[in-house]
């Protein structure tokens, strides 16, 4: 409401703003919901990791997730962006006598921004997912996948059709919470040269000089959307709630 009152009732700098922030909220829409569903993935693999009983599973997942939830999200975008392809490049030089095509490929290796964004928020946020799906599925009582074994599930069997169905309803709230963590943090990518709505924002005001204008706006914006999102997981949370 508060965006279409600005937007209408003062057209210049409002309206001039949202149409110039247009491309930058579809880059923060898709880079969201890209990294989610990446997330999403990194988290179940993580999460079984962390439970498996094999303990090179075990610990490489462990590993993984303490790893990466001890290195801000800022960090991880920067090295990724600019100091995984010296490091790229580097493995290439030392692979030119044993592979000579994937030397070259290395050697010149340059990140897309749009990649490099959803590769370190999915490797961010695929951590702290993991340990999401752990305690949804550490929280089912142990009798359920001893009832699915009994009845010659085979582990993957029972974790698929007994487990996981009744730990996505559990986990689903502070899933719903990351998404909308993740569309806020999303910000961050403008430092890797990613055209989204902060960068957008920052290019209008070094434009304009509108600083207070342009990021109200953009703040009332990133408000709208993550309201939008949080009404649309707790209608999803109402459909797949049960009585206990």
């Amino acid at each position: 409401v508060i965006v279409a009152f600005l937007v209408l009732k003062h057209p210049d700098p409002y309206r001039r703003i949202v149409v110039f922030l247009g491309d930058g909220i579809r880059v923060t829409l898709g880079i969201t919901v890209g990294s989610f569903f990446s997330i999403l993935f990194v988290g179940l693999l993580g999460g079984l990791g962390r439970i498996s009983k094999n303990g090179l599973v075990n610990g490489i997942a462990s590993v993984y997730v303490e790893l990466v939830r001890g290195v801000p999200l800022l960090v991880q975008l920067l090295f990724i962006y600019y100091a995984s392809p010296i490091v790229l490049r580097g493995l290439g030089m030392r692979l030119a006598t044993i592979c000579p095509v994937l030397s070259a490929q290395l050697v010149n290796i340059k990140l897309n921004p749009f990649a490099a964004a959803v590769l370190g928020m999915t490797i961010c946020y695929g951590a702290y997912m993991s340990e999401i799906v752990r305690a949804g599925i550490e929280s089912i009582p142990k009798g359920q996948m001893e009832a699915a074994r009994s009845l010659g599930m085979s582990y993957l069997q029972a974790m698929g059709y007994v487990i996981l169905p009744q730990a996505v309803r559990i986990v689903l709230p502070p899933v719903g919470n990351e998404f909308v963590a993740l569309l806020k943090d999303s910000s961050l990518v403008s430092v890797v040269a990613v055209a989204d709505m902060t960068r957008r924002g920052r290019e209008f005001m070094a434009s304009t000089f509108l600083a207070l204008e342009t990021w109200m706006m953009v703040a009332l914006l990133y408000l709208v959307m993550t309201l939008f999102f949080a009404r649309v997981v707790a209608y999803i949370e109402r459909k797949m709630s049960f009585v206990r």
